[in-house]
Parts: structure tokens; C-alpha cells; sequence
């Protein structure tokens, strides 16, 4: 059980340290100075999650016969194919494409921003009643600052969606290319359905429901729409990658990689 509980820990620690990551890129390059900051306190909340979760991860590692490891070393000392995140947070800030340096674009990273904060808030909602009584801990903490990020991507959804024709194209546009990606959130494996029944932690088909309640009714307001579903699941808490997570962990491990162990 305790290696299970190991990797969905680290699923969740890894999801936001590289959201977290890809927001921290937009840091001077917003498109009016109170998004520039809005951004970077949302990747702010998002590392400070992943901290908790990683901590959490590496006490519940040596607990299934692991090295004990700390926050900082699952962080920087791992490689692309040991994290756990979801796809979604490891694409670019602008459409993915398959060369490195991809476009920034505000409306990509908004959509994202919603729907993967909405998925969240239904996650963390039911892990504040999970069996492990520190992961619920830190459920209850992540779970305000998710909902606030709902309410600030879901203010710009809106606002973009119904508001010029450029940004509606873009936002349309974004929803198209992300929207196959929410797919992984509810795609169950036997790690969830064994914690499932230890009472850790959700089946992720359970969450659905009430994220489609408010990314629908948000995409209405936005007159947007819908997209329509498609089969496709990516299998990013499985280890497997796109090519972008590693250059993102390029940049991120840097320092760790050049300098292993240095402290400030």
C-alpha cells in the first residue's frame, strides 16, 4: 500500500511544482502589470503545494522501503521519466508544437489555468476527508487557494471568450488543444482504485461530475461552448512525457544539476 501511496502523493506534488514552473516563466512578460504579478503569486501557491506534497512523498518513500528523501531532491534530482504530473501541466504557455520555444500566449494559459484549478478543487473537496490525516491537511490549505484560482481564470475565460473577436478566436483555439488533455484527470488505474479502497484517496471518475458542473457553466457564459470529446488520454501520471517536460526540467534543475547539493 505504502508504495502506492507514495506515487499518488508524488502525482500531486509533481502536477503543481511544474504548473507552478510554467507559470513562474511568465514573470515580466504579462500582458498588463497586475496579471504579471496575479501570475506569479498563483505559481507561488502552486510550488508552495508542491513542498507540502513532496515532503509528504518522502517520508511516505521510506516508509515502503525507499531512501528517505526530501522535498528538494524529488524536486531537482529526479529525471523527466520519474515524474508523475499530469500532460497538462508540462505544456507550454503558448500552442505546443515540436521544436522548443513555442509562442506565449495569455489565452493558452488561462484555459489551462481553469480547467486544470477547477479539477483541483473537486480533488482537494474530497482528499479533506482522506484517511491520511497530513495529506487532508494539506488538501484543506490547497483547496482555498485553488478555488481563488478558479475565480481568477474563470473572471478571464469570460472576459476573453465574449470579448473581442481575436481573443475569442484564441480562446477557442486553446480550448481545442487542451481540452483532449483533461481526459487523464478521470482516467482510473489500479494505484487509485487500491487507495480508493483504503479510503486515501478518490477515484478520479467520481471528480467529473462536478468539474463539468462549473467548467460548463463558465464556458457558456464565456459563449463558448463545449469542445467535443474526443479518446484520446494522455498518460503523463504514468511517466510518460512529452518532449516539453524535459526542457522545462532543464531550466529548473540547472543549478541542482551543476552544483548538486549547494545551499543558499
Amino acid at each position: 500500500m505504502s508504495n502506492a501511496h507514495f506515487e499518488y502523493v508524488l502525482r500531486l506534488g509533481d502536477s503543481s511544482l511544474v504548473l507552478g514552473q510554467r507559470l513562474a516563466e511568465w514573470t515580466g512578460h504579462g500582458p498588463v502589470l497586475e496579471e504579471d504579478i496575479a501570475l506569479a503569486n498563483l505559481a507561488l501557491d502552486l510550488i508552495g503545494q508542491a513542498r507540502l506534497l513532496l515532503a509528504h512523498a518522502g517520508t511516505l518513500g521510506a516508509g515502503s522501503g525507499k531512501e528517505a528523501r526530501s522535498e528538494d531532491e524529488l524536486a531537482m534530482q529526479r529525471d523527466a521519466w520519474d515524474f508523475r504530473n499530469y500532460t497538462i501541466c508540462e505544456l507550454p504557455n503558448g500552442e505546443p508544437v515540436s521544436h522548443v520555444g513555442s509562442s506565449r500566449d495569455y489565452a493558452f494559459t488561462i484555459t489551462r489555468n481553469f480547467l486544470y484549478s477547477a479539477f483541483q478543487v473537486e480533488l482537494w473537496r474530497s482528499l479533506e476527508a482522506s484517511s491520511d490525516r497530513a495529506l487532508a491537511a494539506i488538501a484543506e490549505k490547497s483547496l482555498k487557494e485553488s478555488r481563488y484560482h478558479v475565480r481568477h481564470s474563470a473572471d478571464w475565460v469570460v472576459r476573453l471568450g465574449d470579448g473581442t473577436e481575436e481573443s475569442r478566436r484564441r480562446m477557442r483555439r486553446a480550448l481545442e488543444l487542451l481540452w483532449p488533455y483533461t481526459n487523464e484527470f478521470f482516467a482510473e488505474d489500479p494505484l487509485e482504485s487500491e487507495l480508493a479502497a483504503a479510503g486515501i484517496a478518490p477515484r478520479s471518475a467520481t471528480l467529473a461530475p462536478g468539474w463539468k458542473r462549473c467548467v460548463e457553466s463558465v464556458l457558456e457564459e464565456a459563449t463558448l461552448g463545449v469542445p467535443a470529446a474526443t479518446p484520446f488520454v494522455s498518460s503523463g501520471k504514468r511517466g510518460v512525457h512529452t518532449e516539453h517536460l524535459g526542457h522545462l526540467l532543464s531550466e529548473m534543475q540547472f543549478l541542482q544539476r551543476t552544483y548538486p547539493g549547494a545551499q543558499w
